[in-house]
């Protein structure tokens, strides 16, 4: 098993069901329970000993690029999409040059965890199998997570690979926000927005999307209302791991 280097964390979004907040301050730089929500996905990374990660900027950069000037683990290098807003995937193929050419985490950076006994991430990495997988994601079931007001995402077969949840499925599953991939899904893609829906769509066609149950608890951030959910979660799970 080998820990990704690098992760690139997905960071240039507009957060507009976070508005009145995102009018002054970009989703990423929001705080909960004191630490804002990329740095606890750069928390993740450096529990699991990643060591870089590539941060795509477009909506209030400067804000973005002063406080990734503060951190010192993990390394990070900036994709800057000021010019133009690229989607999920669009800034995976404008990052590439930074990300390198050996497989890589995705992440998102207005979701976050709480990791179970050991870090997800390390997980992730444990159950990649580039032979067989386009991408892993890390999923949810609904009961770990809070925040979320959707149906769910995906099923789960019990080899792990993944379909779209439907309607009438059972155990619907969350994208729980972070992933692994390979840079050579992104070959040849031209630099334009585009969705990593569409690729998750299409490693399902060739049977090569799969997910991995995460340990913990997952939390969302989509309006204000749900930081106060958040928070309080933490402070439970808190109470349970040190009471």
């Amino acid at each position: 098993m080998t820990i990704p280097g690098t992760a690139i964390v997905l960071a240039a979004g507009l957060g507009k069901r976070l508005r009145p907040i995102t009018d002054t301050i970009p989703k990423p730089l929001v705080k909960v329970a004191g630490k804002s929500l990329i740095d606890w996905s750069f928390d993740a990374l450096n529990a699991a000993g990643v060591a870089r990660a590539v941060v795509n900027v477009h909506y209030l950069a400067d804000q973005m690029e002063q406080h990734l000037a503060s951190r010192r683990s993990p390394v990070i290098a900036i994709s800057d999409e000021r010019a133009e807003l690229l989607d999920s995937a669009g800034g995976i193929v404008k990052a590439l040059p930074l990300i390198g050419r050996d497989a890589f985490y995705i992440l998102n950076a207005d979701t976050f965890w709480i990791d179970g006994p050991r870090p997800n991430l390390v997980r992730l990495a444990e159950a990649w199998d580039a032979s067989k997988m386009d991408i892993l994601v890390m999923v949810a079931r609904m009961d770990q997570a809070t925040g979320y007001e959707g149906r769910g995402d995906f099923t789960l077969d019990a080899e792990g690979r993944l379909q779209r949840f439907h309607e009438g499925d059972a155990s619907p599953y969350i994208y729980a926000g972070a992933a692994i991939t390979h840079p050579r899904l992104f070959d040849g893609k031209p630099v334009a927005r585009a969705s990593l829906n569409r690729y998750f769509d299409e490693a399902i066609g060739a049977g090569r999307l799969f997910g991995m149950p995460m340990q913990g608890h997952w939390l969302t951030v989509g309006t204000p209302e749900a930081i106060g959910e958040a928070e309080a979660v933490i402070a439970r799970l808190g109470q349970e791991t040190h009471g």
